[in-house]
């Protein structure tokens, strides 16, 4: 976990952005940085669709920016040799 430095009117945007959708100001934070992020690896994507994309990643365990990404080393099959 780090710290992250935002301009005092970005913050006032996330704590009313928090309070209206029910989250704290950091899972509000998180929320539009994964949503920007995903909107940058895929601008094909519309906002209804990336949110289709996370709630699909959640069902299957859990977020994983780096194999959406494309950065993720792909996994090896079973009984495969290196």
């Amino acid at each position: 976990m780090g710290i992250v430095k935002i301009s005092d009117p970005l913050h006032e945007s996330l704590r009313l952005a928090s309070q209206a959708l029910s989250r704290s100001i950091n899972a509000q934070a998180e929320h539009w940085m994964r949503v920007g992020m995903l909107a940058e690896l895929h601008p094909q994507l519309s906002h209804a669709e990336i949110c289709q994309l996370l709630i699909r990643a959640e069902q299957e365990g859990g977020l994983d920016l780096a194999r959406l990404a494309g950065w993720a080393q792909p996994a090896k099959a079973k009984g495969a040799r290196a």
